[in-house]
């Protein structure tokens, strides 16, 4: 299926999709829609739906209405052309555990018309040491792995990801996010979820925020809920000498402690910084320890979604 798709329509649409469970409404409303060959994360804390949601495009479960699209099929009518053309890494899997490496992704790849080479696939996801070895005797790093390789021997279009380096070491980590970025400019579309935000800020090409089954915001790793502009943080400190001087684009908060140590938070930080670095440079003074920072995505995260902290774990 490699390359990308001649079709300029989403890959991914998904319009007031609603499920219930009895009385208990999981997903209420929601629309968002996936570009092909993009990294989408899905974000949402325990409860709000998301995983319901991605259980429905994967076909795994049925919704009570609205509608999604899923590479211009309708997940639930859950036919082998649709499950051909996607591929699902759950968080947890179930495999033979006697059987090796290459048996289990041999087996999966007799499973499709065209599936790609099982030695490069499990080489591609970093098992080539460990394709004779039994699924019983992998870590769970290695397992993960072994789901990944599974998941891609179908040369999928869309590829669900869901908390897909659970378990990794910080090397594993940076290999299978490399490996994803090498899907993406492959033409594969990826929906991601993860709890780990540092993984979203270097995949995701964009990101969606659901609470309570809806969709609350909306847009780029950098740009989520204004963080791009919004909330920085200038800090630096002052030379000695120059203490007793008016500093530009006030007001600034000076430490306590003596070290003049001086902080703002703006909302306009192009503007603060230009005639702060201007009044440095009339003054022929450096400004030591002079930072810029804005709130990370997980302080954005935590914002939007009025959350005390992340869970890993999956609710409806």
């Amino acid at each position: 299926m490699g390359g990308t798709p001649a079709s300029h329509e989403p890959a991914i649409v998904v319009e007031g999709l609603r499920k219930d469970y009895g009385k208990v409404r999981a997903v209420d409303g929601l629309s968002f829609q996936v570009r092909r060959g993009e990294i989408y994360a899905l974000l949402g804390p325990n409860g709000a739906g998301k995983t319901s949601t991605v259980e429905i495009l994967e076909g795994h479960r049925r919704r009570s209405g609205g509608m999604v699209r899923v590479l211009g099929l309708d997940p639930g009518a859950g036919d082998r052309h649709f499950r051909e053309r996607v591929g699902i890494v759950l968080q947890s899997g179930g495999m033979d555990a006697e059987l090796t490496v290459w048996e289990t992704v041999s087996l999966f790849a007799g499973l499709y018309a065209r599936p790609r080479d099982v030695g490069h696939t499990i080489e591609r996801v970093g098992l080539a040491a460990k394709r004779r070895a039994r699924v019983r005797t992998l870590s769970g790093g290695q397992l993960r792995r072994l789901d990944l390789a599974l998941a891609l021997i179908g040369d999928p279009e869309v590829l669900f990801l869901d908390e897909p380096t659970t378990g990794f070491d910080p090397n594993a980590r940076r290999e299978a996010w490399d490996m994803i970025c090498g899907l993406r400019r492959s033409g594969t579309t990826v929906l991601l979820t993860s709890h780990y935000l540092d993984e979203v800020q270097n995949l995701a090409d964009r990101v969606g925020v659901i609470s309570h089954g809806h969709l609350v915001e909306e847009s780029t790793p950098r740009a989520l809920g204004g963080r791009d502009v919004s909330g920085t943080v200038i800090s630096f400190r002052l030379p000695a000498r120059l203490r007793g001087s008016q500093l530009p684009a006030g007001p600034w908060d000076e430490s306590a402690d003596g070290t003049g140590e001086f902080t703002m938070h703006t909302d306009e930080p192009t503007r603060v910084l230009l005639a702060l670095t201007q009044w440095a440079a009339t003054h022929d003074v450096e400004l030591p320890g002079l930072t810029v920072t804005r709130p990370s995505l997980e302080d954005v995260y935590l914002r939007i979604t009025g959350q005390a902290g992340i869970g890993s774990g999956h609710g409806p």
